[in-house]
């Protein structure tokens, strides 16, 4: 029928056509619902069809909004982001398994450290972008969170200072400054390798 919307119910075995007021779904079948096909009048179902569009949810574009300064970052970053999927692809053939995160850790560590350093130390950029890198997974807040607290200035990871992931309770060797230690003897974290992170040292 010319200027109508045909309704037809879930099964399919009934059908009854309303004239129709809107002239941009004119001509268009519409599968029903019970919602729908309790809608008594053309105006009613006009309603429900523009509140329907309303409520759906907003497609993702997937931009992302760089605040000022990113693209003097930028670069670093990248290359950072290049080595990190090289460590993750790179063979770990006589390698134990905790070695094999070691170089994954160093790079996180280095990229927390340069946005750290570049807003806390050097003040090279602003609160806004330093917030972005956050959010965007370049830099880890909790580490930067006890790098601001004396005595973790040098702090490699948060494992190592973790006591249920130590025997005794206590915190990995390489927190325990050079001057403590046995003469000559080299120490490297299980975690991340680290050879000594200690205040001071």
């Amino acid at each position: 029928m010319e200027g109508s919307i045909s309704l037809q119910n879930s099964d399919r075995t009934s059908h009854a056509s309303l004239p129709c007021a809107n002239p941009r779904i004119e001509g268009l079948t519409y599968w029903t619902t019970p919602v729908l096909s309790s809608l008594s009048s053309p105006c009613h179902i006009d309603e429900f069809l523009l509140l329907s569009a309303r409520e759906m949810p907003k497609i993702k574009t997937g931009r992302v909004n760089y605040p000022d300064g990113w693209e003097l970052i930028a670069p670093t970053l990248h290359d950072l982001e290049a080595k990190m999927r090289q460590a993750e692809n790179d063979p770990n053939d006589g390698k134990r398994k905790c070695e094999a995160l070691w170089p994954i850790f160093h790079i996180a560590h280095q990229k927390s450290r340069y946005i750290y350093d570049l807003y806390y130390k050097r003040q090279e950029i602003s609160r806004e972008l330093y917030e972005f890198c956050v959010e965007q997974g370049y830099a880890d807040a909790n580490l930067i969170a006890k790098w601001k607290k004396p005595g973790y200035e040098r702090l490699c990871c948060l494992r190592c200072i973790q006591t249920r992931d130590h025997n005794f309770g206590t915190t990995c060797m390489c927190r325990v400054p050079k001057h403590l230690r046995e003469e000559n003897k080299v120490i490297e974290c299980v975690h991340c390798g680290c050879t000594g992170c200690g205040s001071g040292d």
